[in-house]
């Protein structure tokens, strides 16, 4: 083994801490999702309360966004470690101070703080990953990082329906379980050699078309996806649900996401990354399609686990994509796109959405969405066909 390849080598407990950081991600900004009926009755007399309300959740992810390409910058010219560190810092304070605010506006500031926080969190963890592992090895561990991710829901939006049940701001509590990550990652993790300088003047080509095309298919599903913690709890309520099972059932999305992608590194030995970004394409519009036509709260959750057995191939799918395009060098910058597409789709979910509600209500945008996902994933497959025919 070379000197290089024993300082890439991560111990079990860095691994297990870079994996503890990957819960925090993805649904950091949902976790306040079974409190927004409540906060819609708080904030009743601001104006526009609303779409404010919604943005309460998506206005981190419009920081995660904005903040990303900052934060791969950071990772390649600082270093993966003091970005994971800083992240997880602010994660804690950001994340738990919407518990001590009042007013609205204040706390729109603190959950763009937060998502200034996810933002490097995430970077550095997809960054780290593909410095320590190659070929299946990246797979199978990029596949574990979205695992944990979902898991990240499974655990999260649970409790937080059940803290939201006793007071909307209980579950803010939740994110201080950063800082408990934040010093196992003090204690077990290295910084990665750094490149040698020569190579980093490839940091500064441009971005090819392929890779843009990775984000913005990126922004896409996440925007159709995220409808279910921005819109599920007002479909919900409909039926009668507290915030209790509105967690639940949110939280069901992410439990098939976690099957979906441990399951992606034996799937991706079968098929290429195209043929599953179909799959994953259009289980999410079945399942969308699903919730849409549904009359019962079981015909909700069927398909909300259908959607997010899909949604758990995209994100490992395209992160190995991206590894692959990128070298060392300029690994934080192409990844850190990849967590701007996630999360700027979040951001504008609940905007592209609205519309769409106004005119044809909550259960006819599922229906839309759905029929759109799945014809795109019929027409990204016939295409194909049609290439490997010629």
């Amino acid at each position: 083994m070379t000197n290089r390849a024993a300082a890439l080598t991560p111990t079990r407990l860095a691994r297990g801490t870079v994996l503890a950081a990957a819960t925090l991600t993805i649904m950091a900004a949902a976790i306040i999702a079974p409190s927004l009926p409540a906060m819609r009755e708080v904030f009743a007399g601001t104006p526009g309360s609303g779409l404010l309300v919604r943005l309460a959740l998506t206005v981190t992810s419009l920081a995660i966004a904005i903040s990303a390409p900052l934060s791969g910058i950071f990772a390649d010219r600082v270093g993966r470690r003091p970005l994971l560190l800083t992240g997880l810092v602010l994660y804690a304070i950001t994340g738990t101070a919407g518990f001590f605010v009042s007013d609205l506006s204040l706390l729109l500031v603190t959950r763009a703080g937060l998502g200034l926080a996810v933002g490097g969190i995430m970077t550095a963890v997809s960054t780290l990953i593909t410095d320590w592992f190659e070929g299946p090895g990246r797979a199978s561990f990029l596949g574990l990082q979205q695992a944990f991710a979902s898991l990240g829901g499974v655990v999260f939006l649970p409790l937080a329906g059940l803290l939201a049940t006793v007071n909307w701001q209980a579950p803010f509590w939740m994110y201080s379980a950063s800082a408990i990550v934040a010093v196992f990652a003090t204690v077990s993790l290295r910084e990665p050699p750094r490149s040698d300088p020569t190579v980093r003047e490839d940091q500064r080509a441009r971005l090819p078309g392929r890779i843009i095309g990775v984000y913005v298919l990126a922004l896409v599903a996440t925007l159709v996806f995220y409808m279910a913690p921005t819109q599920l709890p007002f479909l919900l309520e409909g039926f009668g649900s507290g915030p209790a099972a509105i967690g639940a059932v949110v939280a069901g999305s992410t439990l098939t996401s976690v099957a979906g992608a441990l399951a992606f590194p034996r799937l991706r030995k079968r098929l290429n990354s195209t043929a599953i970004t179909t799959v994953s394409v259009a289980l999410l519009g079945a399942g969308w399609l699903v919730i849409g036509t549904a009359g019962t709260v079981v015909q909700v959750v069927a398909g909300l686990l259908v959607g997010g057995f899909g949604v758990g191939f995209v994100v490992p799918n395209l992160n190995l994509r991206l590894a692959e395009f990128a070298g060392p060098a300029q690994r934080g910058r192409v990844l850190s796109g990849l967590v701007t597409g996630i999360f700027l789709g979040q951001f504008l979910s609940p905007l592209v959405v609205q519309p769409l509600i106004q005119t044809i209500g909550i259960d006819g945008a599922f229906t839309s969405t759905g029929i759109a996902m799945a014809t795109g994933a019929a027409l990204a497959a016939l295409l194909s066909k049609r290439k490997e025919a010629r």
